[in-house]
């Protein structure tokens, strides 16, 4: 079937955006839900089990604390409060911990750690997907059942300042809220100051139950300047004075209305070494959580070690605290050291109320719940529970009722452990058939397209698709019979519904259609790959219009690095896949380059005969011969002839420089799973002892940014530049990264507000300049100088940008990044003469190698 390049083109997307949509449906897993969790209607709570006597304790129990307040550190990670640093940074907070009335926790959270899946896994008790990091750039309303919901409905006046993420996600909920951005990372004062401006004036009230703080300044700290910034020991001492703050007001007011106060210090995340989070190392998902209330009782030498939970426990407590319903979506366990002051009775209704709950969850989310040992163990405590309600309604206070209870209590426990433990499993179970059939259409279309290239790329606008034929073939109705087979055989016997099972047959068999007729085309397209390679090898005059050892290289590496995230480990250590491709890739144009210029005519480079005047020129300024005359006539000199014996030299020196660079960078920052604790020049530089040396490097770094991008840009474009760059020095210097010669310490640290500004100037500038040029070599005259100047503008322009934005001790990477693309330009690509293609390629290859030189930035 013949159809234009575009038709063919518009096609092969939708088939892509089909099967991505099928993958994602079954790589995003459905959420465990309660069946009534967006009802409003309140469930009556579940009452007491009792053997033979009905009970007399139907309702809720009373709260255990009249207000709560929760303090919300973005970013704080369990090491700052637990570890050295608390020590020193935050005393008061390190005295409650070891000896105050308090109970600590190292929460762990669940990636994805971004705020806004974090806050809906304390508020909900739930496990938020992956998914979720999208919705966090722009949070929706929080639909499912929640601490802040259940507050509200039970008429409790609630108070928020800080992150306007809660606003957007509890709207009319809270009686009074101030909420501030969370996008602008350099500012880490005013972030906290807007909360804690509020705070004096709130704590001498009495009109609310629930207090919110979420403060992110620590946060920002550590996406400007990493975990082991001085700034972050200012900014840990300001939270533990406000801590002590709120502490000794909540004191004293309990004095006033006899009733205790609950006090949470939790993070919503942690942070990585490199000062960012999302992913799912230690740093990242481990959180402190801190629970303090007069409540609490402390003997004098008893040392309470941090005990592991999970983040999704927070919301249960908080409900049992408040006297409220649990999230009906929770998943999360109560933390009993909070109610272990209460007499046994109230501590097995707590508990009883947490396992119905979950129980309740299991039943509308997996078809077998009978069998799960969790449910076995909820049975089994229900009814030891009954039996302890009989003798203690009997009055029987013997050490048999003791015993009982303490038995039911730990039955009830190990309940809780297995079934939050199954609800989570049931949380992570992909849908493996969805996910293999977008797999299968994309990977088929990729096929398809690859295959249909040297068609697509030529001059011609139409291009023959094997699909008609191939549709009415044996092959066809063969392969629509086995994945229909396969098809029945999955939704017959798969024990967890799957999204494609679901769908009408007609749907489904559109599907098995759609992938039979590509598979056909495919094998159609090879067949006559094969015939037509075949052909031309009888045929001399074609022999040189095959794929070059580079073009197979380029393929193979591209394929072989889209195969291996296949596997979790290369996944893990990605980068070490990009380092080995864009070695041997300069081994490979080492090797080229000796073959075309040492070894004589016979292995001269070939020409493509599909290149443009302008290719041509370039090659003939940067060898010094006419190349087009060569593509008219096939004369002229060998390219060792016509290059002098400097050149050449310099041309086979230019991949090892590169592998040098690239060498040297691969010391800069340690990534992966496997490398990321070990020592790295990052470091050393971005220590406080090291800050001279960091202030050099990272000035000449710039210098070097400069002479390399300023040399296509107009005078002023250059003027423009260097002013830009010299404003990234100044903003780095006011924000304490780098010194000037003439300030030694850090006095004159301040946000950088203004000098950054300054930088944003001249990249508007520079790019309005280049839009100007581009657009007046388009409309007005066609003029390829002018054309040429506005692209070099707008590649400085963005090169200034990036500048700004890297953290100082990562402008090498950039230096050395637009060094290699120099002399990959001046001594390779134009020399060898490498098409678009190869040349996009391998810009691709060196740009997914630089993400990782620059990890953490």
């Amino acid at each position: 079937m013949r159809l234009g390049s575009g038709a063919f083109a518009t096609s092969c997307v939708a088939v892509e955006v089909l099967g991505v949509a099928i993958f994602l449906r079954g790589f995003f897993p459905t959420p465990v839900r309660s069946s009534s969790g967006k009802e409003n209607r309140a469930e009556p709570p579940a009452p007491e089990p009792a053997a033979g006597d009905s009970s007399n304790w139907t309702t809720l129990p009373l709260p255990l604390f009249s207000r709560v307040v929760i303090v919300l550190i973005d970013a704080l990670r369990d090491d700052f409060v637990f570890g050295s640093k608390g020590v020193k940074y935050m005393p008061y907070t390190t005295y409650l911990v070891e000896k105050g009335p308090s109970h600590s926790f190292v929460a762990e959270a669940k990636p994805p750690t971004v705020t806004m899946p974090r806050i809906k896994a304390l508020m909900t008790g739930s496990l938020p997907g992956f998914v979720d990091v999208i919705r966090n750039l722009n949070s929706p309303v929080l639909l499912e059942d929640n601490v802040i919901r259940q507050a509200k409905a039970a008429g409790k006046r609630m108070i928020f300042y800080g992150d306007e993420t809660w606003v957007k996600l509890f709207p009319k909920h809270f009686v009074e809220y101030d909420g501030t951005t969370s996008f602008f990372v350099s500012d880490y004062t005013e972030v906290n100051d807007n909360v804690t401006r509020h705070l004096d004036k709130v704590l001498k009230r009495g009109d609310w139950d629930m207090l919110i703080l979420h403060y992110l300044g620590l946060d920002h700290i550590g996406h400007i300047s990493g975990p082991n910034s001085p700034l972050i020991g200012h900014k840990l001492n300001e939270m533990d004075n406000i801590l002590m703050k709120i502490h000794t007001s909540l004191l004293a007011k309990e004095r006033e209305i006899h009733s205790p106060s609950l006090l949470v210090l939790c993070g919503d995340h942690g942070m990585s070494e490199m000062g960012s989070h999302g992913a799912s190392s230690t740093e990242e998902v481990s959180t402190p959580l801190i629970l303090i209330s007069s409540a609490f009782e402390r003997r004098p030498g008893d040392i309470r070690h941090p005990k592991h939970v999970q983040q999704t426990d927070l919301a249960v407590t908080l409900a049992i605290g408040l006297g409220l319903p649990i999230p009906k979506d929770s998943i999360g366990s109560l933390l009993l050291p909070v109610v272990e002051g209460k007499p046994v009775r109230e501590q097995l209704r707590f508990l009883h109320l947490n396992t119905v709950q979950l129980s309740k969850l299991l039943q509308e989310n997996v078809p077998s719940y009978e069998k799960d040992p969790g449910f076995e163990q909820f049975k089994m405590a229900e009814r030891l529970h009954g039996n302890w309600v009989k003798l203690h309604l009997e009055e029987n206070h013997s050490d048999v009722l003791f015993s009982l209870g303490t038995k039911v209590l730990r039955q009830y426990l190990g309940a809780l452990k297995t079934l939050s433990l199954s609800l989570g499993t049931q949380v992570a179970q992909y849908d493996i058939y969805s996910m293999a059939v977008g797999t299968v259409l994309v990977l088929e279309v990729l096929t398809l397209l690859l295959l249909s290239t040297p068609q697509a790329l030529c001059r011609r606008a139409e291009l023959e698709v094997p699909l008609t034929s191939p549709v009415f073939s044996l092959l066809f109705y063969l392969v629509f019979l086995v994945l229909s087979a396969i098809h029945v055989i999955v939704c017959t016997s798969a024990e967890s519904s799957c999204y494609l099972c679901s769908l009408p047959w007609l749907a489904a068999g559109g599907l098995m259609v759609l992938a039979s007729a590509l598979l056909c085309a495919i094998a159609s397209a090879l067949a006559r790959m094969i015939i037509n390679g075949a052909l031309l090898r009888k045929n001399a005059a074609h022999s040189s219009s095959g794929w070059s050892e580079m073009d197979l290289l380029l393929l193979l590496g591209t394929a072989g690095h889209v195969l291996s995230l296949g596997a979790s480990s290369f996944v893990e250590e990605e980068h070490q896949t990009w380092y080995f491709l864009v070695n041997t890739l300069c081994l490979a144009l080492s090797q080229e380059i000796f073959r075309s210029y040492f070894l004589g005519d016979e292995c001269k480079p070939q020409l493509h005969v599909h290149g443009s005047e302008g290719a041509d020129y370039a090659l003939q300024d940067s060898i010094g011969y006419d190349a087009t005359q060569l593509h008219t006539r096939g004369e002229g000199p060998s390219p060792s002839e016509a290059l002098g014996g400097r050149m050449r030299w310099t041309m086979l020196a230019s991949p090892w420089l590169v592998m040098a660079c690239c060498r040297l960078l691969r010391s800069l920052n340690q990534t992966g799973v496997q490398g990321a604790h070990r020592p790295d020049l990052s470091h050393w530089l971005t220590s406080s002892d090291h800050k001279v040396e960091l202030s050099c490097l990272a000035a000449l770094s710039l210098l070097v940014i400069f002479l390399l991008v300023q040399r296509g840009c107009s005078p002023v474009s250059k003027v423009a530049l260097a002013l830009g760059l010299l404003g990234v020095f100044c903003y780095r210097a006011a924000v304490g990264n780098v010194l000037f010669p003439w300030q030694p310490d850090n006095k004159g640290i301040s946000k950088g507000i203004i000098e950054a500004r300054f930088v944003y100037v001249f990249v508007l500038g520079i790019l309005f300049t280049s839009t100007k040029d581009l657009l007046k070599s388009q409309i007005i005259a066609a003029d390829s100088k002018v054309k040429t100047v506005g692209l070099w503008e707008m590649y400085s322009g963005l090169v200034l940008l990036a500048a700004l934005l890297l953290r100082p001790h990562n402008l090498p990477v950039l230096a050395f990044s637009l060094l290699i693309q120099t002399v990959m330009t001046k001594f390779i690509w134009k020399p060898l003469r490498h098409d678009a293609a190869e040349i996009t390629i391998m810009h691709y290859w060196f740009g997914q190698a630089f993400f990782y030189f620059q990890v953490g930035f």
